[in-house]
């Protein structure tokens, strides 16, 4: 989007003829890489390395079956400013949401300009009180425009050969309908990617502050529950047999899958805040106990 006069629609148009174009990338690499003849002695294979291979040959199959739509954050969930945005409010903005790169629009997200990045924030504004003005118009990155039903893999060739991490997926009609990352995109492939702000791996949850608790979605109800001294799912509404983790303690409670920044109250008093979570499922909770049960 390196020309901004050409609006949502047409961006979306070329993007639909991208769709047939199989330019050599990152993805035929990975084609090839998974695909390639095997040996002799690669048949002695042992069967942890046969089921690590049959993954990755899943993986790989993602990006062939499964669109854009598919991965994509839909367009309520999306964390987005406005170019007429005041410094100390885009600062706080990357703070709260915790991320590096910030869809730019005029007006409404339906006329999107580009990329707002923490970096490049950073390197022309500092961090020693730079009292310059911020013009978002002079330091916005251009955005991938892209339909919902374009192949995963063709959005990875494309983010690729343009050096461009972040698209928007424009409707029939030239409007927003949601927004997907190349992380999306290669998580499909090697599974979930996490960086060093998320939790570490082996801690399935982590103590914030006395009451205060975040963790993994994927965490264990059980030993959740011997850790905080209390049990979740007392409740009537609460069926224990059909719940192992907090993610799905949290779905049942809600009566659907949870957005990012929706608070759930749990029927014994505590919160659940979903920290982070995709069209597809919840991937971290920050869990504020109330003195009754916090044992």
């Amino acid at each position: 989007m390196g020309d901004t006069d050409e609006g949502p629609s047409s961006a979306a148009q070329s993007a639909q003829q991208d769709e047939t174009e199989t330019s050599p990338g990152l993805f035929s690499r990975l084609v090839n890489v998974f695909t390639a003849p095997v040996t002799s002695e690669e048949n002695h294979e042992t069967p942890r390395e046969n089921v690590n291979a049959a993954g990755a040959m899943l993986g790989m199959l993602n990006l062939r079956r499964m669109r854009v739509e598919d991965v994509s954050i839909p367009k309520p969930d999306i964390v987005a400013v406005p170019v007429t945005i005041t410094k100390d409010e885009l600062v706080e903005v990357f703070r709260t949401s915790g991320l590096t790169r910030l869809p730019v629009y005029d007006g409404t997200l339906d006329t999107p300009i580009g990329i707002a990045n923490l970096k490049d924030f950073a390197l022309r504004h500092g961090f020693n009180g730079n009292r310059q003005e911020l013009d978002l118009r002079e330091m916005v990155r251009p955005l991938i425009f892209v339909p919902p039903s374009m192949p995963l893999g063709v959005l990875l060739q494309k983010m690729q050969a343009e050096r461009i991490h972040m698209a928007l997926v424009i409707d029939e009609y030239g409007g927003t309908d949601g927004l997907v990352t190349i992380e999306d995109v290669i998580e499909q492939v090697v599974g979930e990617i996490e960086d060093e702000h998320d939790i570490e791996e082996a801690k399935s949850w982590v103590l914030e502050k006395p009451g205060c608790y975040l963790a993994q979605a994927r965490t264990d109800l059980d030993d959740f529950e011997a850790e905080i001294g209390f049990n979740l799912t007392e409740a009537e509404e609460i069926d224990e047999e059909e719940i192992d983790t907090l993610g799905g303690l949290v779905t049942m409670l809600a009566g659907h899958l949870p957005a990012r920044g929706e608070v759930i109250v749990h029927p014994a008093g505590p919160e659940f805040e979903v920290v982070d979570a995709d069209p597809r499922r919840i991937k971290r909770l920050r869990v504020r106990l109330t003195p009754a049960s916090n044992g």
